[in-house]
């Protein structure tokens, strides 16, 4: 790990001897919970919450029976998994799925099963699964830490239907449940008979149980070589018992320059791991962004030139050494020479270094919250769209209408804002407003209702750039309900520098959930009606831009008005 602190240098550097002084590494290995202050309902929070501390050491134990369930899958002639999760229960096996599950530089294993990782209520997202796969030849992972969470319990429920009708009082067997014990889930489980129940120590939060059985039972079925992994995470844990331990200046780092104003973590990340920003993008925002503070993790934002950031951004690459890193380095390189603060990670073996970073992350996120007195384990405001959606969907159960402003089937973008419904056709007006004035340290969240694809990305990274490019404020970007297990937190919870710009479409093409009163399209619909009231009660600026059933002319349209305010905003400043 290399820094570039350049005027903040002596500031981290007396913060991390401060931390040294206080016994900060073995104070957190020890589990002293008082190392993170406050009152006992907090140092009990935290408590609960040091599992992850210890987990790829104990996980070790269980490699040779994670393999022998992988073999034994694969005997029965299984050929798919899919893993219904959200969040800390997901984010990990994507990254694995996406970067680490094609061996590049291992002795090869008996090929894996096609991972695909199912974080979504999006009915064409879903429906494209079930195309995908043959029913009678997929393993199902069902993963909840606490067993109550509506989405993987709703996905569930579709395949779980979809199997038993093939299968008629077999389908269990394709089942898999990595859950905590005593949960709902695990009766669940039971009561269907599914095949096998992974109950993950209790005392790890999601966004920590990365090297836990929420990553490692989808990985190793996947072909990941999970002793590999955990051993390289162990090495990391190990390093960060030291005083000396990056991990530990890491966290001075993200936390001191927070403070002074550098809150927005920007990774520039390589290629082939680059999926590694979504899990870390979770551990940050839902860690660090509550009691008006926190840190924003900026992930796959399109590089732009020095001039065109602004004065509150902290760079990190994360390099794998066997990438071509040409343009990330030269961006990097371009940054630190104009005093930018950077710190650079060399993964340099291979993609399982990413077992060591699932640690050093965790370790150094932890500290960080400790140097901006908050608690790093908790999410206080996640269950506030969570009740929100619920609200929402009794209100539609009681009446049959999911929202009284209910714009589906409009052939332009219709937009709304947190003080009421605006005339279609005012979208660029709408945009100038929201837009006028935003200048760092504000950011601008693209919370995305609809199905993630290339095209989408493309769209929404074009207005990412002109955001950039413009006010050069950081922008973020979100599929929803994904990064309401994610960056929700933070939106909520953390400094009232957001401003959101939440995309809805219409799902022509919904999909019925057995067992009950809503489809996948209204459940989809309530948690953004959920989140944008959430936004609301806060008082935060927000619009919601329903773009019907043609998302991609949608899109284009909103970025037409994006291009044209900013550039409005531009010539009035």
């Amino acid at each position: 790990m290399k820094l570039h602190l350049g005027r903040y240098e002596e500031r981290v550097r007396a913060r991390v001897e401060a931390l040294r002084s206080a016994g900060a590494p073995g104070r957190i290995f020890e589990h002293d919970a008082t190392f993170w202050g406050g009152d006992d309902a907090r140092r009990g929070s935290v408590a609960s919450r040091l599992g992850w501390l210890t987990v790829a050491d104990e996980m070790r134990a269980h490699v040779d029976e994670l393999r022998a369930f992988a073999d034994e899958v694969r005997a029965a002639g299984y050929r798919d998994a899919v893993l219904l999760g959200m969040g800390g229960s997901s984010l990990a096996p994507e990254v694995l799925r996406q970067s680490v599950a094609v061996p590049r530089s291992h002795v090869e294993r008996p090929a894996g099963l096609r991972l695909h990782v199912l974080d979504t209520t999006d009915p064409a997202t879903i429906r494209a699964v079930a195309d995908a796969i043959d029913i009678t030849r997929t393993l199902f992972f069902v993963s909840s830490k606490s067993g109550t969470t509506i989405e993987p319990l709703c996905l569930f429920a579709y395949f779980h239907g979809l199997a038993e009708a093939v299968r008629p009082g077999r389908a269990g067997e394709q089942f898999v449940a990595i859950t905590d014990p005593g949960t709902p889930l695990q009766r669940l489980a039971e009561e269907h008979r599914f095949r096998r129940v992974f109950t993950n120590p209790q005392d790890i939060g999601g966004r920590y149980s990365a090297l836990s059985y929420f990553g490692l039972a989808p990985a190793v079925v996947a072909g990941v070589d999970i002793d590999t992994l955990l051993e390289r995470g162990s090495a990391m844990a190990e390093a960060s018992r030291r005083p000396q331990g990056e991990a530990l200046t890491l966290g001075a780092v993200l936390g001191e320059l927070a403070l002074a104003g550098r809150d927005k973590c920007t990774f520039v990340v390589s290629p082939s791991i680059a999926s590694f920003g979504l899990w870390v993008e979770q551990l940050i925002a839902e860690s660090t962004g509550k009691d008006g503070k926190g840190i924003l993790p900026v992930a796959g934002e399109p590089l732009a030139t020095p001039l065109q950031y602004g004065d509150d951004r902290l760079f990190v690459q994360v390099r794998l050494e066997a990438d071509d890193n040409g343009e990330e380095d030269a961006a990097i390189g371009a940054l630190i020479a104009e005093g930018f603060p950077a710190v650079i990670i060399e993964l340099t073996e291979d993609e399982y270094d990413l077992g060591g970073e699932f640690f050093r992350w965790e370790f150094a996120v932890a500290v960080a919250g400790q140097v901006l007195g908050i608690n790093p384990f908790d999410e206080p405001n996640v269950q506030e769209s969570k009740d929100n959606t619920h609200r929402v969907l009794a209100e539609l159960e009681r009446t049959g209408e999911l929202d009284v402003h209910d714009i589906d089937g409009h052939p332009t973008p219709v937009v709304l804002t947190t003080a009421g419904r605006q005339a279609s056709g005012d979208l660029g007006c709408v945009l100038r407003e929201l837009l006028t004035g935003v200048a760092p340290p504000q950011y601008v969240a693209f919370t995305a209702y609809v199905r993630e694809t290339d095209a989408t990305d493309a769209a929404f990274d074009g207005m990412r750039q002109a955001l950039v490019e413009g006010p050069h404020v950081a922008t973020t970007l979100g599929y929803g309900p994904r990064f309401l297990h994610s960056t929700g937190q933070l939106h909520k919870g953390g400094p009232r520098t957001g401003v959101f710009v939440q995309v809805t479409q219409t799902d022509a093409d919904d999909i019925a959930i057995p067992g009950r009163p809503f489809t996948f399209g209204q459940l989809k619909r309530a948690q953004a009606i959920g989140d944008f009231e959430a936004l609301a009660a806060h008082g935060l600026p927000a619009v919601r831009v329903h773009v019907g059933d043609d998302v991609e002319r949608g899109l284009r349209a909103l970025r037409g008005a994006l291009l044209e305010a900013t550039a409005t905003g531009a010539r009035e400043g």
